[in-house]
C-alpha cells in the first residue's frame, strides 16, 4: 500500500510541476504576443502561474477538510520562495532590484503578510476574511493593469488609496461599458483585423490549447498530491501543518524556484524577484482566499507563534536587501539559505510544531 502512495505523490507533483511549467510558458507567450510588458508578466502571470500548483493543492485540501495543509502549505511556500529560491537565485548571480519592488509590491506584500496574521490571531480564517483576500487581490491585479506598473510614482499607499475608493469597480464598469458600445458600433478598424489575423498566425489558439491542458493536468496532479501527503501524515502520526509546511510546500515551490534561476542567469532578476513577491501576495490573497471560501480554515498555535511570524521576518529581511544597493547580492543569498536551513532543521526536530 505505502508503495502505492509513493507513486501517487511521484504521480501528483510531477503534473503538478510540468502542468504549472508549460501553464507558465503558454501564458507567458499570450502576454508577450498581446504586447504585456516582462515587468507586470513576472508580477502576474508569472506569479500567478507558479502559484497554480499552491492553489490547485490548498483547493484539494479544503475539500478534504485538511485545513493544515492549507496552512503549512501558504506559510511554507512563501518562507521557500524567499528563504531557499531567492537564496539559490542571488548566489548564483547578484539581482537587479527596482524601487517598484519595495515601495509598491514589496509593501503590498508585507502588508498581506501582516493581514494574514490579524486574521488568524483567533485561530480561524472565516468566510468573510477570504472575501477580503479575494477582494485584494482582484484590486491588485486591476491596480497592476491600470496604473502602469513601470512607472515609479505608484506606490503602496496608491494601492490602498485605491482599494478602499472602490476604483477598482469604477474601472471595471467603464471597460465593459466601452466594450458593448464599441460592440454595438461594430467598430473594428481594418488595421484591428490585420492585428488579430496575425495573433492567430502566431500560434496564439495553441498556446491557449495548451494552456487549457496543463491547467488541467495541475488540477489532477494536485488531487494525487494531497491524497498521498494525507496518507503520509497519518502513517507517519505528524500534523497535516508539518507536511504542508515541508513535503508540500517544497514540492509546490519547485516551479517557483526554476523560473527564478532560469531569470537570474539570464540577467532578468527583475522577473526573477517580481515572480516570488507576486507569488507570495497570491498565495495569501489568493489562495487563502478560495480555500477560506470553500470552507473557514483552521490555525493552530504554533502557526500563530512561530511559522507566520518567520515568514514575517523572511518578508521584512527580503525589503531590507531589495534596497541595500538596489540588489540583492551573493551574501544575502546565502543569508537567506543559512536562515531557511535553520528554520527546516527546527521544522524536523521537533522545536516549531
Amino acid at each position: 500500500m505505502i508503495y502505492v502512495y509513493i507513486l501517487l505523490f511521484a504521480f501528483g507533483l510531477i503534473f503538478l510541476v510540468k502542468g504549472a511549467d508549460y501553464f507558465i510558458k503558454s501564458a507567458a507567450s499570450i502576454a508577450e504576443k498581446l504586447g504585456v510588458s516582462g515587468f507586470i508578466i513576472g508580477l502576474t502571470l508569472v506569479a500567478l502561474g507558479t502559484s497554480i500548483p499552491e492553489l490547485a493543492t490548498a483547493i484539494a485540501a479544503s475539500l478534504k477538510k485538511a485545513s493544515g495543509l492549507v496552512i503549512g502549505n501558504v506559510v511554507g511556500s512563501n518562507i521557500a520562495n524567499i528563504g531557499l529560491i531567492i537564496g539559490v537565485a542571488a548566489t548564483i548571480a547578484v539581482i537587479k532590484t527596482k524601487k517598484p519592488m519595495l515601495n509598491r509590491d514589496g509593501y503590498i506584500m508585507l502588508f498581506a503578510s501582516l493581514l494574514f496574521y490579524i486574521f488568524i490571531t483567533n485561530g480561524i480564517i472565516s468566510r468573510i476574511e477570504a472575501v477580503i483576500f479575494l477582494l485584494l487581490y482582484f484590486a491588485y491585479m486591476i491596480f497592476l493593469m491600470e496604473m502602469k506598473p513601470e512607472l515609479q510614482e505608484y506606490h503602496f499607499g496608491h494601492f490602498i488609496r485605491y482599494f478602499f475608493r472602490f476604483q477598482y469597480l469604477v474601472t471595471i464598469r467603464s471597460r465593459i461599458f466601452s466594450a458593448m458600445n464599441r460592440k454595438k458600433k461594430k467598430e473594428v478598424t481594418p488595421e484591428e483585423k490585420r492585428k488579430i489575423k496575425e495573433l492567430f498566425k502566431a500560434g496564439l489558439v495553441k498556446d491557449f490549447l495548451i494552456l487549457i491542458i496543463s491547467g488541467f493536468a495541475v488540477v489532477l496532479g494536485a488531487n494525487y498530491f494531497i491524497e498521498a501527503a494525507i496518507f503520509f501524515a497519518n502513517l507517519f502520526n505528524v500534523s497535516d501543518t508539518f507536511i504542508g509546511l515541508s513535503l508540500v510546500a517544497v514540492g509546490t515551490s519547485l516551479p517557483e524556484l526554476s523560473v527564478s534561476i532560469t531569470a537570474a542567469r539570464k540577467g532578468y532578476g527583475n522577473i526573477a524577484v517580481g515572480n516570488i513577491i507576486g507569488s507570495n501576495i497570491a498565495n495569501i490573497f489568493l489562495i487563502l482566499g478560495i480555500s477560506g471560501l470553500i470552507r473557514p480554515v483552521s490555525v493552530i498555535k504554533s502557526t500563530l507563534y512561530y511559522t507566520a511570524p518567520f515568514m514575517i521576518f523572511m518578508s521584512i529581511l527580503l525589503l531590507v536587501f531589495i534596497r541595500s544597493y538596489w540588489n540583492i547580492r551573493r551574501i544575502e543569498g546565502a543569508v537567506f539559505l543559512v536562515l531557511y536551513a535553520v528554520f527546516m532543521t527546527l521544522l524536523f526536530t521537533g522545536g516549531i510544531l
